[in-house]
């Protein structure tokens, strides 16, 4: 960043350093002093007051980090922030300058408590990686944070686990107070299957006895649940078989079908009966679960959570330290000051830079994303720039957005809305990009010269050309009417006065081309005699001296040329990229200037070699004699024109001499003679 026009001034106590940068006096960051003590510098000298996180050519999440307060918008107090926190937990502030994307421990300040903070939280990352080199690198924390990321999938997936542990899923708290009410009751009866099975004589005894029955069969048998609950749960048989779904104890009916429901259909869902050990299987999952096992886990679990979350904390911290330390710097260069748009290094673009548009043989460097076309709309033909608006779309990011590209050099002759034109971003992909608008500024002053005869030009092109279509349209439909006509007189009376009629208005034709023409050398005539009008009003000036004619040429130039040119070069010394940028959320506090000499950095032209080889398709060249034949006969003619119109007697050429009127002399008085003879 080149210095000049220096000055030192004071705020508060840091001395701060000045310069001259795009025309416009602003402060200049160079040290880690500067970037410490930025909360003394005053906020009506800072070149932006806010800038958005999106749309730039920087880091999201670096600026996702300073939004302090989520509103998408990185404004002077995050700024100061951010600097106030990296320069105290820094032993050396200059090394934010460079850039770089690893820390070393040694250059953390552990008196700060900031510093302290961040040296524990690296270390502890850097013993992960199972390294103790004393520094830490962005591709460090980013393999930490995946190895963390996949840690997470694993906490998830124990947790299912845990989940999975439950015998029964969400019916497990059901089934374990189910199968504690019937636990004893078939315990009980397969101790008295097992009996039978043994001794096939004592069946009857271990079986309900008709007798028990009969003793309450008098009463209502609704209101002897209690007793009947007491007979075993099922008929008892030698095989030790409990059937599901029959000869089941009424009073345990209701019981026993939760039971079934909730645990024995999952474990055995085609069994019609179960034994024992089947039994055994069921209820030895519900104590495994019961007596803890997966508290157990969820003890581990939750010790899990915590050392992750002080590892997340870990990795938060050394990241945002790492991201600010490796870009800070470069977002004050384009915050605070414009360095890296004024700098015009190829590696050190502006934020803002977007990329680079190509059309009609220039390259234009200062491209800019357009977020909200209404308000460009309206803010950014404010910035006296010639601005190309393109929308652009990429296949192969299948994205599409658009830009604005300012014109600073060439002309304007082919650029106009749907022309097609090739973007390339800031990571050198194509995009394909149609103009979808135009602001019309002037781009230089020699550019401002010739604007107003082209315009001239292409006004009178564009005249001729609608009048001759006009024209030709109009004689079309004529002659197509008369060929109707002919047509059906020939049809009816196909003689010679046809023939005639034909030619009569063949003839007509013939004479309205000659009245045309006719008319458009009226004109010429009525042209040069304002000319003439003109050269008449200075004819004592043009006839002084013979080098007059060339200054009143000259005069005539500047006053056809002179207004546009000096508008052009009030405009462009006023040229101002602000508007542009406030239009696409930024807070610009200082002008951003463009102009003449600088703009022409922005916008290279296409530059030729001289081409020794034949063109054997080139337009065959007129022959020099042909050519000054051709000139003679042009300059011939305007000599005529002016010298038959009697022009040039303003330049002592008339065409005709004009008589001089000459005085008729005064009469020759004679003084009378006196009559001597009357004395005599």
């Amino acid at each position: 960043m080149a210095k000049k026009n220096i000055l030192f001034g004071k705020a508060n106590s840091h001395e701060w350093t000045f310069a001259s940068i795009g025309g416009v006096t602003r402060v200049t960051i160079n040290s880690g002093e500067d970037i410490a003590h930025l909360d003394e510098l005053d906020q009506k000298l800072w070149t932006v007051l806010s800038c958005p996180v999106k749309g730039l050519e920087f880091d999201e999440g670096t600026l996702k980090l300073m939004d302090l307060d989520g509103d998408e918008k990185i404004r002077v107090n995050e700024v100061v922030a951010a600097s106030k926190w990296l320069t105290g937990a820094l032993k050396d502030s200059d090394k934010l300058l460079a850039g770089e994307d690893f820390i070393s421990f040694e250059d953390l300040n552990e008196e700060n408590e900031d510093g302290a903070a961040v040296l524990a939280s690296g270390k502890r990352l850097l013993s992960k990686l199972g390294r103790d080199d004393g520094k830490i690198s962005l591709s460090d924390v980013a393999e930490i944070k995946a190895a963390f990321d996949e840690k997470i999938k694993e906490k998830d997936d124990a947790t299912a686990a845990v989940v999975d542990d439950r015998p029964y899923g969400d019916n497990t708290d059901d089934a374990i107070n189910a199968i504690s009410a019937l636990r004893d009751k078939v315990a009980d009866y397969f101790m008295r299957c097992k009996l039978i099975a043994f001794d096939e004589e004592c069946s009857e005894a271990v079986d309900v006895s008709v007798e028990k029955i009969q003793a309450i069969s008098e009463k209502n048998l609704a209101t002897c649940s209690d007793q009947i609950a007491d007979y075993p749960l099922a008929r008892p048989n030698k095989e030790v078989k409990l059937f599901l779904d029959k000869g089941i104890n009424p009073a345990w009916q209701e019981t026993f079908d939760k039971v079934k429901t909730l645990t024995l259909k999952v474990d055995y869902p085609d069994a019609e009966s179960i034994d024992e050990a089947q039994w055994n299987a069921v209820t030895a999952k519900i104590d495994a679960y019961v007596t803890g096992m997966a508290d157990d886990k969820n003890v581990k679990i939750e010790n899990f959570d915590k050392e992750m979350e002080e590892e997340d904390a870990d990795i938060k911290l050394v990241n945002k330290f790492l991201h600010l330390y490796r870009d800070f710097y470069k977002l004050l260069k384009n915050y605070v000051v414009f360095s890296d748009f004024y700098t015009r290094d190829n590696e050190k673009l502006a934020v803002f830079q977007c990329g680079r548009l190509y059309i009609d043989q220039r390259c234009c460097d200062l491209c800019v994303k357009v977020s909200d076309m209404s308000k460009h709309a309206d803010m950014a033909g404010l910035s006296g720039m010639y601005l190309i608006y393109c929308h652009c779309k990429s296949k192969v990011k299948a994205a599409e957005m658009d830009i604005v590209a300012a014109l600073t050099d060439g002309d304007v002759d082919d650029l106009r809305v749907g022309k097609n034109a090739l973007f390339y971003d800031r990571s050198g992909q194509d995009w394909d990009a149609t103009v979808t608008k135009i602001v019309d500024n002037p781009i230089s002053i020699r550019q401002a010269f010739w604007s107003p005869y082209k315009k001239l030009g292409k006004f009178i092109s564009d005249k001729i050309t609608k009048n001759a279509a006009d024209k030709e349209a109009k004689k079309m439909d004529e002659l197509t009417a008369k060929a109707d006509t002919a047509t059906d007189k020939l049809a009816t009376a196909p003689d010679a006065a046809t023939d005639a009629a034909v030619k009569t208005e063949e003839k007509k034709g013939q004479m309205f081309d000659i009245a045309k023409f006719a008319g458009i050398f009226a004109a010429i005539g009525l042209a040069l005699g304002a000319i003439g009008g003109a050269l008449a009003a200075l004819g004592g000036f043009v006839t002084a001296k013979w080098y007059n004619i060339i200054l009143l040429v000259a005069a005539v130039v500047i006053f056809v040329s002179g207004p546009s040119m000096f508008l052009a070069w009030l405009k462009l010394r006023k040229r101002n990229l602000g508007p542009v940028l406030n239009a696409n959320g930024w807070a610009i506090n200082a002008q951003v200037r463009v102009n003449t000499a600088f703009g022409a950095t922005l916008t290279s032209l296409a530059k030729y070699p001289l081409v020794k080889l034949p063109d054997p398709y080139a337009d065959k060249k007129m022959p020099l004699w042909k050519k000054i034949l051709i000139t003679l006969v042009v300059l011939g003619g305007i000599f005529c024109a002016l010298y038959f119109t009697n022009t040039l007697k303003y330049v002592g050429l008339p065409f005709k001499k004009e008589a001089v009127e000459v005085e008729a002399p005064a009469p020759d008085v004679q003084a009378p003679v006196e009559d001597t003879t009357q004395l005599a």
